[in-house]
This record gives structure tokens, sequence and C-alpha cells, in this order.
């Protein structure tokens, strides 16, 4: 049974900067069974680098060019993996959302094409 989650107040979520991401690339990182590094056009200057665990549901090379909905304004984690190198940080700069039901993963989308960095509201 999944934990319930608290109620939080609707000025909290009025914080939360959600945007529609372009997908650019995407790449499997070594030494992880999860995660993917993506390069996601949210509008703006230069891309975002987001890590998302999705490698298992997603192969990276089916992810270029779709349109995902980001967490824009989440700080940024660094993840730090073991590779032959030795150990390595990747910094992610946003959230991409996926829904999962049992052992299924889907990521959310628009229905239609549009402009990416567009608002959320």
């Amino acid at each position: 049974m999944e934990e319930k989650k608290p109620i939080i107040q609707y000025e909290d979520f009025a914080k939360l900067d959600f945007r529609i991401g372009k997908i650019l690339s995407a790449e499997a990182i070594e030494g992880s069974e999860k995660l993917v590094k993506l390069s996601v056009d949210i509008g703006g200057d230069s891309p975002r680098q987001i890590l998302a665990g999705i490698k298992k549901f997603y192969p990276p090379e089916t992810l270029v060019g779709r349109l995902i909905v980001v967490v824009a304004n989440l700080e940024p984690r660094t993840f730090t993996l073991r590779q032959d190198s030795g150990q390595v940080g990747f910094e992610s700069q946003g959230m991409l959302l996926a829904a999962s039901s049992g052992e299924d993963v889907v990521l959310l989308a628009p229905e239609k094409e549009t402009t990416p960095g567009a608002g959320i509201r």
C-alpha cells in the first residue's frame, strides 16, 4: 500500500514551475542500472541536464524528440556514481514527471505538439 502524502497549502504548490520540455539527447549512464542522462530544452538560453531513473522502461534512443513535463525550479541534485574512471558526479537540474502503476512507468506528456518552455497551469 502506498504511503499517504501530507496535505500541502496552495501557496506551496504554486511555487512549483511546471514546464514542457523537449528531449534533445539521451544517454545511459555507465555504472547505473536505472539512470538516463537527458538534455532537455525547457525554453531559455541553454538546455537543462536532467537525470531520470527510467532506463528500464525507456531505452535512451527512444526518448530523443519527445515532449515531457518537467519541474523546472527544483533545486539541483548531484548523483555520485562509481565508474571505471572512479567516482563521478552528475548534476540533475530538474525532474521529469511520470506515472507509475505496479511495475510500469509512463512519462507524462502534452496531448499535442507545443513549444518547449510552455508553462503548465
